[in-house]
């Protein structure tokens, strides 16, 4: 049989990713130790490749939907503007480990490919229409998640931490493929599209559908680590290297939120009454939950893993919001606040944990509370750009974390959901403790540390841009809050 050939248009940074991936992986092979940087170069050669596709294929379509390979991939708007965070995000993630990876003889081709392998899973769960082609970009972004988490095979920590994920995960995958196939008996397709017009038509069995609804929900709160599907979190955080800790904590979290939106928006949207109920329970545990065991935690990594729990409870709130009794007059604006939350959140996490690699050294690992301790003595500089991260992460004005806030708040009062409103508000007031509580060491403790801070050029770059962007789109938010609009309008 002759099938068409598919267009290969949308799928160009993908394509790019793969190949590039694929000439690392064996430059790898004949590079000596002592010319690696290469892999590096490389590295951010490739992402700045596929940004540059991205955004040619953005032009080329603008905000036009397109599907290929019989609409198992999908180009659009919303995801245009993830894979380029996701691009950022990750190219950032390379240039704060730098220094911590080398220093623990972990600066090795090994982990520039996992990192792009993981990128490449993401990009395939951003783009997906299917249930299949999300399930393996999954899979590929999870494996490699795992290796990455056991990257450090001399640690025991790293490796308890790397079979609790692969265990953990393997079950939430479970829950995941038994939901979608649950979903396909009852509509007879796997392509989430037809499965939005199989549900509107009325003719599914209603029983089956909520069942596999529960158990799509379940899987896709592990991935985005939402209380009760929690407990991998803070365990995996702390275990893994702090670089490792600082790329699951970043770019991933975009990629679960598209697949959020693919699957209970493009394609279960007629459910809604159904997985609000759901998502109302999760994101108040979340906040709560998170919230009220990071004031516990002495170790950061710890600390930031419940904020994490938190702070994606804090996103579902923009997706529960979205449709109520069936007016979908406040979607737009619902889903474009959950998507602004979930960016301002990667980037505040990118600074955050960058600041925890600036402070980390060779034989040192600066994870607890009492080494950011009189900070602003040794220099007040990144004590100032630590303070706007944790001012963002409390919602406090003038940052961006306060506008992310606000912007998720206002379709829940549209949706005359008050009640959940004050909650989250609460639940805000709450967390601000150990944010602020940092800052109260950096500015108002002696320090135990007296070591110099001496960073390389670009990563004291990076990280104060990082900081004063989080400034900068506090004072002037409407630009990325109009981008997320439009991406989600568009859909």
């Amino acid at each position: 049989m002759n099938y068409p050939m598919p267009n290969l248009l949308p799928a160009y940074p993908e394509i790019c990713l793969l190949v590039m991936v694929s000439v690392i992986l064996v430059v790898v092979l004949f590079l000596p130790q002592r010319l690696r940087d290469i892999t590096y170069v490389l590295t951010q050669l490739t992402l700045f490749a596929c940004a540059m596709l991205t955004l040619d294929v953005s032009f080329l379509t603008g905000a036009q939907i397109t599907h290929t390979f019989n609409n198992m991939f999908v180009a659009d708007m919303m995801g245009h503007a993830l894979k380029l965070a996701a691009y950022l995000a990750v190219s950032a993630t390379l240039v704060y480990s730098r220094a911590y990876l080398a220093d623990r003889g972990l600066w090795k081709g090994d982990f520039f490919a996992l990192a792009l392998f993981a990128l490449l899973g993401m990009m395939v769960m951003i783009s997906a229409n299917h249930f299949l082609t999300l399930y393996l970009g999954l899979e590929l972004l999870s494996l490699s998640l795992y290796a990455m988490v056991a990257l450090n095979r001399d640690s025991a920590q790293s490796t308890e931490a790397a079979m609790k994920y692969f265990v953990l995960g393997a079950l939430a995958s479970g829950l995941l493929l038994y939901g979608m196939s649950m979903i396909y008996g009852a509509t007879g397709t796997l392509d989430i599209s037809m499965v939005a017009k199989a549900i509107a038509s009325g003719t599914p069995n209603k029983i089956v559908l909520t069942f596999g609804l529960v158990f799509l929900v379940s899987g896709m709160a592990f991935k985005l680590g939402v209380v009760p599907f929690h407990m991998w979190i803070p365990d995996v955080y702390h275990g893994a290297p702090t670089a490792v800790t600082l790329f699951i904590g970043s770019a991933p979290k975009l990629a679960a939120f598209a697949m959020a939106m693919r699957l209970l928006v493009n394609g279960l949207l007629d459910l809604a009454v159904d997985w609000q109920q759901m998502l109302v329970i999760l994101s108040v545990l979340s906040m709560a939950v998170g919230n009220l065991a990071a004031i516990a935690q002495t170790n950061i990594k710890r600390m930031l893993a419940y904020s994490t729990i938190s702070h994606m409870g804090f996103m579902l709130l923009g997706l529960l919001a979205g449709v109520v009794n069936g007016n979908w007059l406040n979607a737009a604006d619902a889903y474009s606040a959950a998507m602004f939350y979930v960016v301002v959140y990667v980037l505040t996490t990118l600074g955050s944990f960058g600041m925890v690699l600036l402070l980390s050294r060779a034989g040192f690992e600066a994870e607890n509370l009492d080494d950011f301790k009189g900070l602003n003595a040794r220099s007040p500089w990144y004590a100032f750009i630590m303070l706007l991260l944790m001012f963002s992460l409390a919602g406090v004005p003038p940052t961006v974390g306060f506008y992310a806030k606000l912007s998720v708040l206002q379709p829940l009062l549209a949706a005359d959901m008050t009640w959940l409103a004050v909650v989250a508000v609460l639940f805000s007031l709450i967390g601000a403790f150990y944010y602020l509580r940092i800052v109260k060491l950096m500015y108002f403790d002696e320090p135990i540390d007296t070591a110099p801070i001496e960073p390389s050029l670009d990563m004291s770059v990076l990280l104060s841009v990082n900081g004063l962007a989080v400034l900068a789109l506090g004072i002037l938010p409407q630009s990325l809050m109009a981008l997320c609009y439009f991406s989600i309008k568009s859909l």
